[in-house]
């Protein structure tokens, strides 16, 4: 069923790094791709994101001494979770997965470039104020509605589909097209979360229907 022209489909951070054999692996994660692929001729507006980290971030367990990967640190903008070194700026991990369709993306949006600040979302960084501008760039072109997949599902692309609602967007996941990090409870924290803002669960069957 093709989506309106006023829904865009936003690809999260379907990223080298975010797959196996990556620096921050998702369960499965490369999985994802051919669902992507597939659903992507449903719509006529694509963005695709992509985690885009100096190799200093702040993020990285390896710029805290004494403290380790998972860990939790308390940042100007509040706790942080300590990453391995992903998501490198120009690196082998930074790039999108070779068999992630591109071709009708109009905006591949990049994010998490500020040393200081994480940007799990793609419509505001974690200080919860800097926009990425996405916001502005999809209500110029009428869009009302955003269907999220990606990775992961319960960082980067909870915070977009919830960031959304922020906005006054309504927002769904494609759950198939999703997945997982699961860190202490992590999955079940993000739907409760986007369930109470209104954030919907999408079936690929329904997208892909004719």
């Amino acid at each position: 069923m093709r989506a309106p022209s006023t829904t865009a489909l936003l690809v999260v951070d379907v990223q080298n790094d975010f797959c196996s054999g990556g620096a921050l692996s998702v369960p499965h994660g490369e999985r994802v791709v051919p669902l992507i692929n597939a659903i992507q001729a449903q719509y006529d507006i694509i963005v695709v994101t992509q985690d885009w980290h100096p190799a200093d971030h702040a993020s990285f367990a390896s710029q805290h001494p004494g403290r380790t990967i998972f860990d939790t640190v308390d940042m100007p903008y509040g706790p942080q979770v300590l990453w391995p070194d992903h998501c490198v700026m120009g690196s082998h991990g930074a790039a999108l997965h070779e068999d992630l369709d591109v071709t009708r993306a109009q905006l591949v949006l990049r994010k998490g470039s500020h040393r200081g600040v994480d940007s799990y979302s793609a419509l505001l960084e974690a200080d919860r104020a800097t926009r990425t501008g996405l916001d502005g760039w999809l209500t110029s072109r009428g869009v009302t509605e955003v269907h999220v997949c990606g990775l992961a599902t319960d960082f980067c692309v909870a915070w977009t589909a919830l960031d959304a609602r922020r906005f006054g967007i309504a927002a769904a996941v494609i759950e198939e097209a999703c997945r997982a990090i699961d860190l202490e409870g992590s999955l079940a924290r993000a739907w409760s979360e986007m369930t109470a803002a209104g954030v919907r669960r999408l079936a690929s069957a329904d997208i892909l229907a004719a």
